[in-house]
């Protein structure tokens, strides 16, 4: 462990209590979060989790070492979703072929948003369909256990048989009776069920869906063994911290840890639960039937929310913002807030002396975070703290100052060296010299494609121009009502 004033404290969900984090082994600190299911573009809702726990991932190696912590993300690539989805979109294509086109695409762009959101790669991130014959094990293990059993081509996880000392256990993550859980659950009502609340872990597949072969039927598993199989392959029976979005708490992961520890015959799946709060947009739940639904690849690359695009580095900034814990209002004046304040780090980075340049790269690479932020960050990730120190270190007058505000950046994932230089370059820019002649036929060659419905083409002359620095601001003529575009360099 690298030296630290303070522990890390975590809020468990499971004993609604911050505590003192202790990892089973400080040589291999273990987290597992749920990731995409992949029959969509994630929505800025979904970019939550993938942040709070990149945040949390980044001070797990500060503190532990790099080379030491294991952090799973999961893509859920088996899905009734998925089928459906596949089928609507890619009617000429067999249904398993439509699957693997969906599957792929969608999660190369799930790669791309998460990536210019600021996120790390985490350690692995295994796929559903790659872990079926481990689903398969650990079902098989289960019903010889006398905890699921086979009806009609299904397996169902019997919830009644998760308990101890005659007391069942099941819901004790939801902190909930059975009894509650049943009156206020939408459970599938089926014949072959012994109990309302047994959920499925294996399910038949009618001719033409996806299916693999089992001892009970051709089909494919539920959501919540997969999670539980592939955890458990790579990250051992118990680890360290399972997260996700409070949505997940129930009954997604209530049912892994009943499942889990049923299986393998332990007390606990993980030592610490942690699940982010909800996300709103401006004050109401975010839908697609209310017109406020967007994904992040839209807030990045069009003009649908406030009339603009959105850098990554600034929806980073107003995710972090507010407690993870708590809900969040997603807003045009949270947006506006947050470009502030990353406008202000970074010219106080550049007032307070350093230049982003590539002879500065590797001494620039050793600059560490504040120590009271680090502090901050520890206690349970109190955002609040780490605003007031990074605060503190953009006054003054001393390059001390603002290398420690760009390593305590760098550590929340906030900026890069390159970011930086990026910066730095467009604010040396003088604008009375640029060349427009480029610029404008760029333009012209994108209008092109847009005429002609060239997406494709389209996005990348617009990304080729903000690499450059180059912002791109669509309209119409107000008299005509024809697509014009203007420019101006971003600062």
């Amino acid at each position: 462990m690298t030296s630290s004033n303070s522990p890390i404290q975590l809020y468990n969900t499971m004993s609604k209590s911050k505590q003192v984090f202790t990892p089973l082994d400080e040589k291999n600190v273990r987290m597992y979060v749920c990731g995409p299911t992949v029959y969509d573009h994630a929505h800025i809702g979904n970019a939550r989790p993938a942040i709070v726990f990149d945040v949390l991932f980044r001070l797990l190696r500060h503190v532990y070492g790099e080379n030491h912590v294991t952090y799973l993300r999961n893509i859920t690539d088996v899905d009734d979703k998925i089928n459906a989805r596949a089928a609507r979109d890619f009617p000429n294509l067999s249904l398993n072929e439509a699957i693997k086109k969906l599957t792929k695409t969608t999660e190369q762009q799930y790669q791309s948003d998460m990536s210019e959101l600021g996120c790390l790669e985490p350690s692995g991130q295994p796929r559903a369909t790659d872990h079926i014959a481990e689903m398969v094990t650990m079902i098989e293990e289960l019903i010889a256990k006398g905890h699921a059993y086979e009806a009609e081509g299904h397996v169902l996880f019997a919830v009644k048989s998760y308990k101890q000392d005659d007391e069942v256990k099941y819901g004790r993550l939801a902190r909930r009776s059975l009894d509650d859980m049943i009156a206020g659950a939408r459970v599938e009502v089926a014949p072959y069920k012994r109990d309302p609340m047994d959920f499925v872990l294996w399910k038949p597949s009618d001719a033409g869906l996806p299916g693999w072969d089992s001892p009970w039927s051709k089909g494919r598993p539920g959501w919540h063994i997969e999670c539980s199989a592939m955890s458990k392959k790579y990250l051992g029976e118990v680890f360290d911290i399972h997260g996700g979005g409070i949505d997940l708490s129930f009954p997604h992961h209530e049912n892994e840890l009943a499942q889990s520890c049923c299986a393998n015959g332990t007390e606990e799946m993980a030592q610490i639960w942690m699940h982010n709060g909800f996300l709103q947009i401006n004050g109401e739940k975010m839908s697609k039937s209310e017109g406020n639904f967007f994904t992040v690849d839209e807030l990045l690359h069009t003009e649908k929310f406030g009339g603009q695009q959105w850098p990554g580095d600034v929806l980073r900034v107003a995710m972090l913002m507010k407690s993870y814990r708590e809900p969040i209002d997603f807003s045009l004046g949270k947006l506006e807030e947050a470009t502030k304040i990353l406008a202000r780090w970074k010219k106080s980075m550049a007032d307070l002396g350093l230049s982003f340049t590539e002879e500065t790269r590797e001494e620039y690479a050793g600059f560490g975070p504040c120590s009271k932020m680090v502090a901050a960050l520890s206690n349970d990730m109190n955002m609040a703290g780490v605003l007031a120190e990074l605060h503190r270190h953009s006054k003054g007058d001393r390059l001390h100052n603002a290398r420690r505000l760009f390593g305590s950046l760098k550590l929340l994932g906030v900026v890069t060296f390159d970011s930086m230089r990026a910066w730095e370059k467009i604010q040396n820019t003088d604008t009375t010299n640029i060349d427009t002649a480029p610029i404008e036929m760029a333009i012209t060659s994108r209008l092109t494609a847009l005429t002609e419905k060239n997406w494709a083409e389209a996005d990348k002359i617009r990304d080729e121009l903000a690499a450059e620095g180059i912002k791109l601001i669509d309209g119409k003529d107000p008299e005509t009502g024809a697509r014009t575009t203007t420019w101006e360099v971003v600062k």
